[in-house]
């Protein structure tokens, strides 16, 4: 069994098509609507936001895959506009969506997955999604993947696609995915959002279980700014068409290549984060538990006192110390540790104060890593963050105006 990442976005694998059209929801007249279409009826498993404010193709999302048993064929998806805090009417538009896709397409209404990213509490205009649409459908096709992560960004610098190549039971297959998200991003999968295909068959329980796995190291294991949005979804769709069939002896592969690729596109989510300058890797070890690690770590990774002194190249262990001791887990300070880099600045209880300008240069680069041992135990996480830059503030203050 082998897993290779390779070129490619979410029309990697067989049988899948994708477009991405303008459809005036965005004042700058940007590309604002994706359609994702598999030739055949897909295995599909998804994962949502966990917060409560749920935006309404987050409800309607979760009832079709409920109504249909775990099946698929075409997601539509429109960026401009979150469709969240927009009561009844929001719902109404959420359907009116899916089931105008489904009529295209040729499907039922409960085969079509309906996702929105933008503005919270504005009114989705649904006569330009409805005459959208139509031009979405003309514009399929399996090499036009790279028009459909473009279409559903907001903030985000740029786009986010991953693909990778396993062999399972003999047979080549493929992963591949496109996602959106650059603010408002500490997932806790459950605005992000990510879609991934693969061309093996794959039953829904096993689905749904790899799908799991996968986001727990990968989009749960990032934050931008500590925000779970109203609309963050996972989606997977497994076709079948490249012959292929997962069953639990050839699980293990087919999870590695899937977790490869969330992992290419969490971490493009933490790159073009808003204002950031900095890929920001935080590992905790010594601590009570897994559960306690995470727990520390995203304390670290959303500290705006730590983000700050990374930004500004200052290598103040202290930050990371208070954080670590705040966190609300089991921690031992004379037994803790700070790392930038490979330089230690504190250990077992005493500064190393001299090793600063060591550290100091380190952060003068794009890609940072920090480690935090609590003294508490053997276990470990990593989290993946970004700086946090006076650009943030910008974009965020005026987000609405």
């Amino acid at each position: 069994m082998t897993v290779g990442i390779a070129s490619g976005g979410v029309t990697t694998p067989q049988g899948f098509r994708a477009a991405g059209v303008s459809a005036g929801i965005k004042a700058n007249g940007g590309l604002d609507l994706a359609l994702l279409v598999s030739e055949t009826p897909a295995t599909a498993a998804a994962v949502f936001t966990i917060n409560r404010a749920q935006a309404a193709p987050v409800l309607v999302s979760r009832e079709h895959l409920t109504r249909s048993g775990g099946v698929a064929r075409a997601v539509i998806v429109n960026s401009g506009c979150a469709n969240a805090c927009t009561g009844d009417e929001g719902l109404q538009i959420a359907n009116t969506m899916a089931a105008d896709t489904a009529r295209l397409v040729g499907c039922p209404v409960e085969h079509v997955l309906v996702a929105s990213t933008g503005v919270i509490g504005v009114a989705l205009p649904l006569d330009k999604i409805r005459s959208g649409l139509p031009a979405a459908l003309r514009a399929l096709g399996a090499n036009q993947g790279a028009a459909a992560a473009r279409a559903i960004m907001t903030t985000d610098p740029f786009p986010k696609e991953a693909a990778a190549r396993t062999t399972i039971g003999g047979r080549d297959a493929s992963v591949g995915g496109m996602a959106k998200g650059s603010g408002m991003i500490e997932p806790m999968m459950a605005t992000m959002l990510a879609f991934i295909t693969t061309d093996a068959a794959v039953p829904q329980p096993l689905l749904d279980r790899a799908l799991r796995d996968a986001v727990h190291d990968t989009f749960n294991a990032i934050t931008v700014d500590g925000e779970c949005s109203t609309n963050d979804t996972v989606m997977l769709l497994a076709n079948g068409a490249s012959g292929a069939t997962v069953d639990a002896g050839q699980y293990d592969a087919f999870v590695g290549a899937l977790r490869g690729v969330c992992l290419e596109l969490a971490l493009g989510i933490v790159r073009g984060g808003e204002g950031a300058t900095k890929l920001v890797t935080v590992t905790v070890t010594g601590a009570a538990s897994p559960e306690e690690a995470r727990r520390a770590a995203k304390a670290i990774a959303n500290s705006p006192l730590v983000k700050t002194a990374i930004h500004g190249g200052d290598p103040n262990w202290g930050r990371l110390i208070a954080v670590a001791g705040r966190a609300g887990v089991e921690f031992d300070l004379g037994r803790a540790a700070v790392t930038i880099g490979s330089t230690v600045l504190f250990e077992a209880g005493k500064p190393h104060d001299d090793n600063a300008p060591r550290a100091a240069e380190y952060l003068k680069g794009k890609e940072i890593a920090v480690a935090v041992d609590l003294g508490a135990g053997r276990a470990t996480s990593t989290v993946w963050t970004c700086d946090l830059s006076a650009e943030y503030v910008r974009i965020n203050a005026d987000y609405r105006t």
